[in-house]
């Protein structure tokens, strides 16, 4: 199970760090993964970890860190210089994944509940 935290209401140019703890069982040797979803708009990929390498979707490349705590079962997102067209459901996700298919959501099939970020301009 994926519980996600750390959403809020921010103002532009502003940071946040979104949290994904994992608990029924340990995902360190998974893919882990940040997802988010704007009103009206696909689920899209944002982050990626897998095996120490990153990966990220362009529009969050620069601005965003995604980083793991293994002792602690939990992924992060450093979200900086936010906008808003930031603002969305962010979701974490983990699962068994080849590398070159880290980006496609159907690749994950663990997934928390999401966190709301509104980013005000």
């Amino acid at each position: 199970q994926l519980q996600a935290s750390g959403g809020g209401l921010v103002q532009a140019g502003a940071s946040l760090r979104l949290s994904c703890a994992a608990s029924g069982r340990t995902f360190s040797s998974y893919a882990k993964a940040w997802f988010r979803q704007a009103p009206g708009k696909e689920r899209e990929f944002v982050a990626a970890l897998k095996w120490g390498s990153t990966y990220y979707g362009d529009s969050v490349k620069d601005r965003f860190t995604i980083s793991r705590d293994n002792a602690k079962n939990t992924v992060y997102l450093q979200t900086n210089s936010l906008n808003a067209e930031d603002t969305a459901v962010y979701y974490c996700a983990a699962g068994g994944v080849i590398t070159n298919q880290v980006r496609r959501k159907s690749s994950y099939d663990s997934w928390g509940q999401g966190t709301l970020v509104t980013v005000s301009s």
